[in-house]
């Protein structure tokens, strides 16, 4: 059960002035008629005669060198059509871009592995046969020699004398290290009266669990060189940049389609070495072929969320609570190949000082790899990890000054009236009020009763514990922060295009460069476009998807980032008020009278004040598309309109590496209460608030959606869902059997409820909003810690919390204990 609180209060005016747009209301999604239905089109419903199925043969060892790789009994089942080698596609392809600069910079990353496997489930060889079970049982027969070599799964021991190099060509396991210093951290340890010291915080390596896998359908067509690529990659700007390249095509030659999209949250942007094996088997076998990713496949391979380590932290604290500064090092396990990486590296100083004031701060940033799966952007990319460990310093802080969470959370928050506020490293905090999201959310899970509720629960045997997790949605990146990792990088800055025409019988057309995947794109860019040419949401056609031969697109076109709203919207509203100003323009010249004079209303073109003195939109459609005969030369109109949003960046001081990193930042603030059995570590999560921040809200529902999939994924992160491994690399989670997402039973009770601060940096006051979940994570994590306190005060050191590490705190909380000091000064 969901109930919702609105924080602004509208005058009666106000509230009917908003009653006559469509921005701001819960208009039925355009999308759901299909979907509901089942009539979406998913890369998996589109089939082609003669295809053939793909099926991947995967290593299942961490570390081996591939001595031969015999496809011959392969070929001789019945029904295969062919198959990939790694020899070939070294032959036929050259390595992957790297974003990396020197050591990782000199990976050899190819579609399948060539001369050596680095993770379970790496890609070796590749089977199409006619049917998708034939090419599974011909996988089957494909003899790949392996000699076994030691594996790399601690990544604090990746570097260590002994160890493995898992790639000769870099010669290191340490393939990206960067220090960042901003403000004066030595005067703020002078100043401190407390330093707290954290010697090992560890956040947890999971993953969002969309319901489709990853896949594609790929043809090729011969007569063009063109490759069309039906799949349901979310970000084909980026995928493009990477498999042109490699295969030594222009990119024009790969033409993205997609319709439906069965869920994203990042982890389908780094698909590119599959498409590209794919891309190879259509030419080579001169027929469409189509890759369904299984779901242990899924979990073996495909983008796991960054794992990280803070080691030596220290706080410098006044005693009152007031943060003067921090230091810490992060190391980060990215697994066997770099992919989307280092950009974890510096994404996370996006949100540098999290949603508090403090000015000093020094990260030593270091990226190793290791025999686990690749990592990629997952909901909160780089940022979560970041600010689930600002909010555990938090916590750490004020247990240890025996401080009030609450009120170190007000007293360092950025306060409203500092908006727009710039942090340490040049990032420009657009605007928010946290302090106010708080006191909605803690009036939300009945903050006021607490102690009453304690005291209840310890009759009953339970102890019960507050939590809360502040986190910031850091939308629309500035592509130049890259050059923070690698100065050669030639990106700054971001763009995206949309159209929209008025088309002969006056209906609106709006294509976008997007790639939606449930956040309802279709819909709010209707309600934007209605707003602006005054007619009604159903007379918006918002073509579905994304066509990269027919779409307007950009290089960065996709859908990530928390950028729709922003730059997606933006580009929407752009194009709009273009067709709005050239229909008035049409129209002044048919009606005799000044542009000035001319309003879009009910679906018209009309004179003020002479509402009978109006041009239909069909009209107008029918005048400049079938009747344009004796219109004068000079009028300048077509009615199809596109338009380039840009966002105003400038690229960063790499130097000082310092600069507007993002354009917006969303917040949310979540709060839970947990009880916990003392005998067992079992918990319950009893109740729960989430309060967001968007900015301006094109549809309420379409938000409040998204900020509880941001609630459900925080939940299974903090309860139930790791990538766990053995000493040996094998994955112990490799499906839902052991991976337990959570299902609706699982959820508690949530409220939601929100506050509403417009952002002064985009067109429409919106800002990205959707990758909440960290706040979440942190609110269990805090609750467990408060819950627990009265049996010894340990320390909840991990991100991911299950039953029996709750368990363990309970009956050794001073374990947890020794890795915390503090120092008086």
């Amino acid at each position: 059960m969901s109930e919702t609180t609105v924080a602004p209060e509208r005058t009666e005016a106000e509230q009917g002035q908003e009653q006559e747009r469509w921005s701001g209301q819960n208009v039925p999604r355009k999308e759901d008629k299909r979907l509901v239905q089942g009539e979406g089109v998913f890369f998996d419903d589109v089939k082609r005669h003669n295809m053939g199925y793909i099926h991947f043969v995967r290593s299942p060892y961490a570390h081996a060198k591939i001595r031969s790789v015999d496809v011959s009994a392969a070929l001789e089942h019945p029904g295969v059509y062919g198959t990939l080698t790694g020899d070939e596609v070294a032959t036929l392809t050259d390595p992957f871009f790297q974003i990396s600069s020197p050591p990782g910079a000199h990976l050899k990353d190819y579609c399948l592995a060539v001369g050596k496997v680095r993770f379970v489930g790496e890609p070796v060889a590749a089977v199409v046969a006619e049917t998708r079970e034939g090419a599974r049982d011909a996988a089957e027969l494909i003899e790949v020699d392996y000699e076994p070599l030691d594996a790399v799964t601690d990544a604090r021991k990746a570097t260590d004398e002994d160890t493995p190099v898992l790639h000769d060509d870099a010669g290191t396991n340490l393939t990206w290290e960067g220090v960042f210093e901003w403000g004066d951290l030595d005067q703020a340890f002078a100043e401190a009266d407390r330093v707290v010291k954290i010697s090992e915080l560890h956040f947890d390596r999971f993953n969002s669990t969309p319901l489709e896998c990853n896949g594609a359908l790929v043809e090729y067509n011969r007569g063009t060189g063109q490759w069309t690529i039906i799949t349901n990659n979310q970000f084909p700007g980026f995928a493009a940049i990477m498999m042109g390249p490699a295969m030594r095509e222009g990119l024009d030659k790969l033409r993205f389609v997609t319709q439906d999209i069965g869920g994203g949250f990042g982890n389908k942007i780094t698909t590119h070495p599959q498409l590209v094996a794919c891309c190879l088997l259509a030419r080579k076998l001169n027929r469409a072929v189509q890759w369904t990713e299984w779901r242990t496949d899924f979990h073996l391979s495909m983008s796991h969320g960054n794992e990280r380590w803070f080691q030596d932290t220290e706080v410098a604290v006044k005693e009152d609570g007031t943060l003067l500064g921090f230091r810490t090092t992060a190391l980060d396990d990215a697994g066997a190949w770099l992919r989307y990486e280092p950009l974890g590296g510096v994404i996370w100083a996006q949100v540098t000082p999290g949603m508090y004031r403090w000015r000093n701060i020094r990260l030593d940033f270091k990226q190793v790899v290791t025999n686990k799966a690749p990592v990629s952007p997952n909901r909160g990319y780089s940022r979560m990890q970041h600010l689930w460990f600002t909010e555990r310093v938090i916590d750490i802080v004020a247990s240890e000054l025996d401080l009030d969470p609450v009120e170190v959370r007000k007293r360092n928050y950025i306060k409203a009236d500092e908006m727009p506020y710039e942090t340490p490293n040049g990032c420009i905090y657009d605007s928010g009020d946290y302090a106010k999201m708080l006191d909605v959310a803690l009036d939300l899970i009945g903050y006021s009763d607490l102690e009453a509720r304690r005291a209840d629960a310890e009759k009953r045997g339970k102890l019960l514990g507050l939590g809360i997790g502040s986190t910031l949605d850091s939308g629309t990146n500035n592509f130049g922060q890259s050059r923070l990792i690698n100065p050669d990088l030639q990106f700054s800055g971001n763009n995206e295009v949309a159209t929209v025409k008025l088309d002969l019988f006056g209906e609106i057309v709006v294509t976008l460069g997007t790639t939606p995947q449930g956040q309802s794109h279709e819909t709010t860019a209707a309600q934007v476009v209605a707003d602006i040419l005054g007619c009604s949401v159903d007379d918006v056609n918002v073509r579905a998807g994304h066509d990269s031969y027919w779409n307007s697109h950009a290089g960065f076109s996709g859908t990530y980032a928390s950028q729709f709203a922003v730059t997606g919207l933006g580009a929407v509203k752009g194009a709009t008020d273009m067709l709005a100003g050239q229909m008035k323009k049409l129209a002044s010249v048919v009606l005799g009278c000044s542009t000035d004079d001319i309003e879009l209303a009910e679906g018209q073109a009309r004179i003020k004040g002479n509402p009978e003195a109006a041009l239909p939109f069909m009209a107008l459609g029918a005048i400049i598309n079938a009747n344009n005969a004796g219109l004068p030369e000079d009028l300048d109109v077509t009615l199809n309109c596109r338009y380039v949003y840009r966002p105003p960046f400038e690229v960063p001081d790499i130097e000082r590496k310092y600069g507007n990193l993002t354009l917006t930042y969303a917040a949310q603030v979540h709060a839970a209460l947990v009880e916990v059995d003392p005998d067992t570590g079992v918990y319950d999560v009893v109740d729960y608030a989430a309060v967001d921040d968007c900015g301006k809200r094109i549809n309420p529902q379409v938000v409040e959606g998204q900020v509880m999939g941001a609630t459900a994924q925080a939940l299974g992160a903090a309860t139930h869902e790791t990538f766990a491994y053995d000493e040996d690399g094998n994955l112990l989670t490799p499906n839902f059997y052991d991976y337990h997402v959570p299902h609706a039973m699982d959820m508690p009770p949530l409220k939601t409820g929100y506050v509403e601060s417009a952002s002064p940096f985009t067109p429409l006051g919106t800002k990205g909003m959707g990758e909440g979940g960290g706040a979440g994570i942190h609110a269990i994590c805090a609750a467990l810690q408060d819950a627990l306190r009265p049996r010894g005060k340990p320390i909840v050191h991990d991100s991911f919390n299950p039953y029996e590490r709750v368990w363990e705190l309970l009956m050794e909380p001073e374990a947890s204990r020794e890795r915390v000091a503090v120092e008086s000064r």
